[in-house]
């Protein structure tokens, strides 16, 4: 027998939800800012600056795609809510089915509207720079930064972001000792910010003979890519750049002339590398997007040790530290540190199926 005031319950509770997300995503305002930033686009002396032209381009975009994920989820209920009326009036419940179908839709589209309003930070729209650096364990771990890579690869490409590796230094005997890489998309930092971390594997290693069992280890850092020059001050005199030939594959010019490129940052120590791109001129500019990114991510260190150091909260970086295990034997479960949590399949995990991970730290945090 058909309930049609459980399904009104049901949608009532998603009603409510979605109603706290258009608050908290300010969708009425974001209307009139689409307008005024689509008349602004409009002025032929925006065209004349390629910046300021990509930068407003990037924000309609943006206010875009929050409006229409609000609309999609106002819409599947609008939908679901007729539905409920046209059976409850004509006694079709050959219709049941496909009321089902559109509340999971609905369910769906509302929670995507509340996990992108959940992304409220300052940097969280931001292209992602991640890097990835072996720890203790030798060949084993290097193996386990390339299993990362391509797990990291493979979520971005499900998730519809744009991977371009930077740089890598290959393993002795396997994998690599670190790779640095950029993701593209709306909200890339502000998902992957969530894996920041010390990540552990415990397998059979593929490497030792006897079979025995090893653990590894791998840090992940997460930068967000800012555009704007105003945001770090980078002095002359604190840096030092040096040229070199790049290694790789090569060509008919790569490895030939010095476009690879170091740049030291005297007064943290810094040191960022770049020699993916073909000219000297691209490294350069792609290797200081990469020290203000780290410059960014040594301030939200800063302040966050600070209010932690507030609240008498402090954290050793030791064993047990990392944010996620990944335990290929004898068990077949990962664990999140963050929430205590055992979620997940681990190859489902490694195939970049780490969305539930990202989305349950936004949650708690």
């Amino acid at each position: 027998m058909f309930k049609a005031d459980d399904y009104r319950l049901k949608l009532k509770a998603l009603e409510e939800t979605l109603a706290e997300a258009r608050y908290a995503l300010d969708i009425d305002h974001r209307y009139e800012k689409v307008k005024e930033l689509k008349a602004e686009q409009e002025d032929p002396a925006v065209w004349q600056d390629l910046e300021r032209s990509a930068k407003i381009g990037r924000e309609i975009a943006s206010n875009e795609a929050k409006i229409a994920s609000y609309e999609r989820g106002r819409k599947a209920l609008d939908d679901a809510y007729e539905i409920v009326d046209l059976i409850e009036e004509t006694e079709e419940e050959d219709l049941i089915p496909e009321l089902d179908k559109m509340m999971a839709a609905a369910e769906a589209d509302i929670e995507e509207t509340r996990v992108r309003a959940l992304l409220r930070g300052k940097y969280d729209s931001c292209n992602a720079l991640l890097s990835i650096h072996a720890g203790a364990g030798g060949t084993e771990a290097c193996d386990w930064v390339s299993m990362l890579y391509r797990m990291y690869c493979r979520y971005a490409d499900m998730n519809g972001y744009k991977v371009t590796e930077i740089d890598r230094l290959a393993g002795d005997s396997a994998g690599l000792k670190s790779v640095d890489f950029k993701v593209e998309g709306e909200n890339a930092y502000g998902y992957l910010k969530a894996e920041i971390g010390v990540h552990r594997l415990v397998r059979i290693s593929p490497f030792d003979a006897n079979k025995r069992r090893q653990t590894s280890f791998a840090s992940l850092e997460v930068m967000p890519e800012v555009d704007d020059d105003d945001e770090i001050e980078i002095k002359d005199e604190d840096i030092r750049i040096d040229v070199y030939r790049s290694s790789g594959a090569g060509g008919q010019k790569v490895n030939k002339t010095e476009t690879a490129i170091r740049i030291t940052h005297f007064p943290t120590g810094i040191v960022v590398t770049c020699q993916n791109e073909r000219s000297q001129l691209q490294n350069k500019e792609m290797a200081f997007k990469y020290l203000r990114s780290k410059l960014i991510e040594r301030q939200i260190e800063e302040r966050m040790a600070a209010e932690a150091a507030l609240k008498g909260e402090t954290k050793k970086i030791e064993w047990g530290s990392q944010i996620r295990s990944y335990v290929f034997c004898p068990y077949t479960l990962v664990k999140d540190h963050r929430t205590g949590y055992e979620m997940g399949d681990v190859q489902a995990v490694m195939d970049g199926n780490i969305q539930g991970f990202i989305i349950d730290y936004l949650k708690k945090s």
